[in-house]
């Protein structure tokens, strides 16, 4: 078997694998650093192959989960211990993706040459990011197509109570098995539907603040999903299905996305407003909450991030500077927790003559903002049908929250961490505390 899947040669997938991506806005070529990459139908027979292809060395140490062993790690693990000497690293039910965590799976992985993750959101990142801290490398085997950060250059890990995005590596190799992935429980199916649609609030988020502050902004990762993301919103009621071509569509979406924030360095072009929401709600909601995916969640979000950009956009806003004291954080967050988010806020915080400076410049630039804007926008009706036709999540009580307790995520979620969005500018206008009942 061939370590690409057979693609179109001006495929962006293949011509990124190879090197030889054109940027659109510089004209260089542009490549990543995953050597190998492949989407079939089944990849059964093939894995040790796959492993065996990246030079790792003779020890693996091969993550999983209850859950993710049953899916495909067993199968793996027979496959791999014919040619490799194996170091199974057996997590818990659900495992959290903390500091904790990080550190087991590099003791139980200390003896190995490379790591081998068999899972997708949580697995995914423990094994990237404990193999960066020991600079080891490591390849995933996808057991659902639940996020986009299989590729990505980060991770997400909670140290000491707050959610971070934490720098890592991308994997040597990345494998989806796409009988394997429809075969996943739809809630994950959904999931990575809704980590894929959130492109569009997050493109808008990054884009406003480039329009504002003049802070970097690259239409490259857009550009990479501008084949794929289409179809796979027009087909998001055949996912739950079985149709391997939709889920190619969707596995496309989810690489390309984590291959645009590697690019650039930078979780902005797929985390933004809606992901802010989403880490609040993961730092500060009800204990007893059951459990939610990621990409349930973000669903959720980024339907509310959508609706938000659109009422935002409807007349220019007159911004005020901001109010917040370290005091008040402190008293809403707790004396650790309250101190982190401060370090964070304080950076982007509005000045009174900051306020003036960009009033200035959206009374004279707003409607050139505005074009730009609803140009690379998915209006908020076709996310809400996109997700109802898949069965996602589209409201907070069907991610276990009341609506009170959502509302005060969407008013304070800007305040846990320094990137801007549409968030700090209905708060500095004075909408958002009226807009957030609507969304």
């Amino acid at each position: 078997m061939q370590l690409r899947q057979s693609v179109a040669a001006d495929d962006p997938l293949e011509a990124l694998l190879d090197g030889r991506y054109r940027d659109p806005e510089t004209g260089n070529d542009v490549g990543v650093t995953t050597r190998a990459l492949v989407i079939e139908d089944s990849l059964d027979g093939s894995e040790a192959e796959l492993i065996a292809r990246l030079g790792f060395g003779k020890t693996l140490a091969v993550l999983s989960d209850p859950n993710t062993y049953a899916a495909l790690g067993e199968r793996i693990q027979r496959a791999l211990s014919g040619r490799f000497s194996l170091l199974p690293v057996r997590l818990p039910l659900n495992p959290e993706p903390d500091a904790e965590t990080v550190e087991r799976v590099r003791v139980a992985s200390s003896g190995a040459d490379a790591l081998v993750a068999i899972g997708s959101g949580t697995i995914n990142d423990l094994a990237k990011y404990a193999s960066a801290l020991d600079g080891k490398p490591y390849a995933v085997f996808a057991t659902a197509p639940s996020m986009n950060g299989f590729t990505s250059l980060t991770a997400s890990i909670t140290v000491d109570g707050h959610k971070k995005t934490l720098p890592a590596h991308a994997p040597a190799g990345a494998f989806f098995d796409l009988e394997v992935l429809a075969a996943a429980p739809p809630r994950l199916i959904r999931s990575g539907l809704g980590d894929s649609i959130c492109r569009a609030t997050a493109q808008w988020d990054w884009l406003l603040s480039h329009l504002l502050f003049g802070t970097s902004y690259r239409e490259l990762p857009f550009a990479l999903l501008a084949h794929d993301e289409p179809a796979l919103i027009e087909r998001a009621a055949d996912l739950l299905g079985g149709d391997l071509a939709v889920m190619r569509r969707l596995v496309r979406t989810l690489v390309l996305s984590g291959f645009g924030t590697a690019i650039v360095g930078s979780s902005a072009p797929a985390s933004q407003a809606e992901h802010l929401v989403s880490h609040y709600l993961d730092m500060l909601g009800p204990s007893d909450r059951p459990p939610v995916f990621h990409g349930e969640q973000i669903a959720v979000t980024t339907l509310s991030i959508a609706r938000l950009q659109e009422a935002m956009l409807e007349h220019p806003p007159a911004l005020v500077a901001d109010r917040e004291t370290e005091t008040e954080f402190i008293t809403r967050y707790g004396d650790h927790l309250g101190h982190s988010t401060w370090a964070e806020f304080v950076d982007k915080r509005l000045t009174a003559e900051r306020a003036e400076e960009l009033n200035h410049e959206i009374a004279t630039n707003w409607q050139t903002f505005v074009a730009q804007l609803r140009r690379i926008a998915l209006p908020s009706a076709q996310i809400h049908a996109a997700l109802t036709a898949a069965g996602a999540p589209t409201t907070p009580e069907a991610i276990h929250l009341d609506r009170p307790f959502y509302e005060g995520a969407l008013i304070h979620a800007r305040e846990i961490r320094n990137r801007y969005t549409v968030l700090d500018l209905a708060a500095a206008s004075g909408r958002l505390g009226g807009l957030v009942p609507r969304l």
